[in-house]
């Protein structure tokens, strides 16, 4: 039934890694089932026969999906089936569609498809770098266009060491998490988060990913060279040269004197009259296809802006080469947040807000690996008013959600442990206004609000990004990156390298690329050129602005107090039906969250109050110290004497001959009922009973004074048959 069946087989990092096809998407274009340890990942490829009409580019959809049986869970939804893609799903998704995109003809307009469905998953071996290395294999058997394959390696930094495809142990101690996805000869994609590391080691780290996925992608040629479709021919949608050139002539020169200045909104609106004349001039040439001579127009900028770089040297807003926009650096903007940061490139502007919260509230997290929670969330938020346009909010994007989590990666490194700072964070990155770099400028922006915030981060964090022009024969031939690129930089160059760290190293990359990849010397060059720019506006700017992080926390912040506990103890403070610990809660105004292994985190606006919580919580979970001092409430009151609780289960006895500095004849003359008194613990005998000093208290609290006569319990005692306490002794 299955004659076309193969299986082709290779080992990456030890472990055997194969490619099925033949047996199951008999109808996509090409498939083959990805198979690394015990992860299955279905890889599928699309396309359509016809072009899309009118569109201005090629339009590709790359989808990683999770399916939760996967790892043998149900899925935590009230439905129980998967939902919409969890960011984890669109991270990978972006992984996989940043290093395959270039490879496609620019002037294709057919509809492209790659899923990636993960149906099996084993810890040690990664499905995002399974998916990746399926997908660029359909691709290159299929019959669709395109200038692969490309190959996806993860490296890690274990104890020194460079390693490969981490298993999940050596993914719990790794230094760095580095995706390099590479042609035979360019890398093509790099996403990291390191724990700031230098960079040339980082640069060491790329290249020995580049050498595992040369292997890789020559395995694959094998399968193409075996079974590979020939490529289908399409439809072009470049502009006819000559006509190309008669517009291009017709208005070059007024397009260079509108591009020719730093402020964007001179810029749209210099640019509009020359797009009426235009239109006017040709839409009889393309009646019924106008929308061409907007593409037109495109390639006619592009052009201007490359060739003033390349040629001239020149920038549009007038900087040199390695010249970074105006800077500028503010906290404390919003007056009852926690932490806020606005940080200012040119005509880019992101405003942080810093959230401090119980680490309760940590995001929990329902996807296929490990990671359950997470206590640092950075979320991030483009509005059409930062780009001068409008347009309804929808929420955000697979690129809002992408710019977020590079962002968080970069700021995680220097977040402190939950035993350093045991809370929730939260940063929410506001783009103000865009003009190239917001999500570096949000890095910026929420290292200021963190520090604002009081958050003990062990290093400032800052982001740049370096463009990269290529000449006509491409990265072989000649070259020029410039640093801190604005938006037409990006719209019109070739790279986007954005890279953040502190002083002593990377915390994250992020490599956007329109050309097939990269060679060593670029890295290399890029790396120089953003170092050096970070320091600047770490030393120059960010730190000149606030110098270290705040000693103190915002009043509008929760005060967050920790204990540990016995877990044998945990059913004791929380009482029966949680009765003890909403007690506390009401007692002292704060929010009390108990973990299985006995940590108790304690949040409440008034510090005073949260330490009444601790002292409360060790009472419950531990003896109470005889000589030490508490606050206690009156629960009893007996003929000799009063109970006193000192803590919910926890009760003592204060003798009526200890309840003042002075005689007491009646206990109802000193204390009532639900009085709050301040009590010693003057002994706990062999049974575990408690006595209680209020006299013993006020003379060491208060420096009150002992009157004569106050310790003659004579009169008092209640006949020779009881106890001291009070009680009555047992028949001998």
């Amino acid at each position: 039934m299955f004659e076309n069946y193969k299986v082709y087989e290779t080992t990456i990092a030890g472990r055997p890694f194969s490619l099925e096809t033949g047996k199951m998407a008999g109808l996509a274009n090409a498939a083959f089932m990805a198979r690394y340890g015990d992860t299955s990942v279905l890889c599928t490829v699309t396309a359509s026969s016809k072009p899309r009409e009118g569109v201005d580019f090629f339009p590709l959809s790359v989808d990683f999906e999770e399916k939760m049986y996967a790892v043998g869970r149900i899925p935590g939804s009230f439905q129980r089936r998967e939902g919409k893609a969890s960011e984890k799903a669109i991270l990978s998704s972006r992984c996989i569609d940043r290093p395959i995109r270039p490879l496609f003809p620019k002037d294709m307009r057919n509809d492209c498809s790659v899923v990636a469905t993960v149906m099996s998953v084993d810890p040690d071996c990664s499905p995002e770098i399974t998916a990746a290395i399926g997908v660029s294999a359909a691709i290159a058997v299929s019959d669709i266009p395109w200038d692969g394959p490309i190959a996806s390696t993860s490296v890690g930094l274990v104890d020194g060491e460079i390693v490969i495809n981490p298993t999940l142990e050596q993914r719990a101690k790794t230094e760095l998490n580095l995706t390099v996805s590479s042609t035979a000869d360019l890398v093509a994609m790099i996403e990291a988060g390191g724990n700031e590391i230098p960079d040339d080691l980082m640069f060491d780290c790329i290249m020995a990913g580049h050498e595992v996925n040369k292997e890789i992608v020559k395995f694959i040629n094998g399968i193409v060279a075996e079974i590979g479709k020939e490529k289908f021919t399409f439809e072009s949608s470049n502009p006819d040269p000559e006509i190309m050139a008669e517009i291009e002539e017709f208005c070059i020169e007024d397009v260079k004197k509108a591009l020719d200045t730093d402020d964007k909104n001179v810029r749209d609106a210099a640019l509009l009259p020359i797009y009426d004349a235009v239109h006017e001039k040709f839409d009889e040439r393309f009646e019924g296809n106008e929308a061409k001579l907007d593409e037109i127009m495109y390639l006619v900028q592009k052009h201007v802006v490359r060739a003033w770089l390349k040629d001239e040297g020149k920038r549009v807003d007038g900087r040199g080469i390695d010249d970074i926009r105006p800077l500028d650096a503010q906290v404390d903007l919003l007056p009852r947040v926690h932490g806020s940061g606005m940080f200012t490139r040119g005509q880019t502007q992101v405003l942080s807000v810093a959230t401090l919260a119980p680490v309760s509230e940590a995001q929990k997290l329902d996807g296929l690996d490990e990671e359950v929670s997470k206590r640092y969330i950075h979320h991030y938020n483009f509005p059409s008013y930062s780009v001068g346009e409008t347009k309804p909010s929808r929420g955000p994007g697979r690129r809002e959600i992408g710019h977020g989590a590079l962002a968080e990666r970069a700021l995680l490194p220097v977040i402190p442990s939950v035993e350093e700072f045991p809370y929730a964070i939260r940063v929410v990155s506001e783009v103000l206004s865009s003009n190239g770099s917001t999500s570096q400028g949000s890095i910026c922006g929420s290292t200021l609000a963190l520090m604002a915030a009081g958050v003990p981060i062990k290093a400032p964090v800052a982001g740049i990004s370096c463009g990269l022009i290529t000449g006509d024969e491409g990265v072989y031939g000649d070259f020029m990156t410039m640093v801190d690129i604005q938006g037409l930089e990006d719209f019109y160059g070739d790279m986007d390298f954005k890279v953040a760290g502190t002083h002593k190293g990377i915390t994250a990359i992020q490599m956007d690329l329109k050309v097939h990849g990269l060679t060593p010397e670029i890295i290399k060059e890029a790396f120089a050129k953003t170092n050096k720019a970070r320091m600047h506006i770490l030393d120059d700017v960010m730190l000149k602005c606030i110098p270290e992080y705040r000693k103190e926390l915002s009043p509008y912040a929760p005060k967050m107090l920790t204990t540990v506990i016995s877990p044998d103890k945990i059913g004791d403070v929380i009482g029966k039906q949680g009765k003890v610990i909403q007690s506390i809660q009401e007692q002292c105004d704060c929010t009390i969250n108990i973990e299985e292994d006995g940590h108790v985190f304690v949040a409440g606006l008034d510090i005073e109050k949260a330490k009444a919580a601790i002292e409360i919580i060790n009472l419950i979970a531990n003896d109470p110290e005889i000589g030490a001092i508490y606050s206690g409430k009156v629960t009893r009151l007996m003929t000799f004497g009063a109970f006193v609780e000192i803590a919910p289960g926890k009760e003592g006895l204060v003798h009526i001959s200890k309840l003042d500095v002075k005689r007491v004849e009646k206990v109802e003359d000193v204390v009532a009922v639900g009085d709050q008194v301040i009590v010693k613990v003057t002994e706990i005998d062999d049974q575990g009973r408690i006595n209680l000093s209020r006299r013993d208290a006020l003379v060491e609290v208060n420096g009150a004074v002992v009157e004569e006569g106050a310790d003659d319990e004579e009169p008092r005692r209640n006949g020779g048959n009881r106890d001291r306490r009070g009680f009555k002794k047992r028949d001998r």
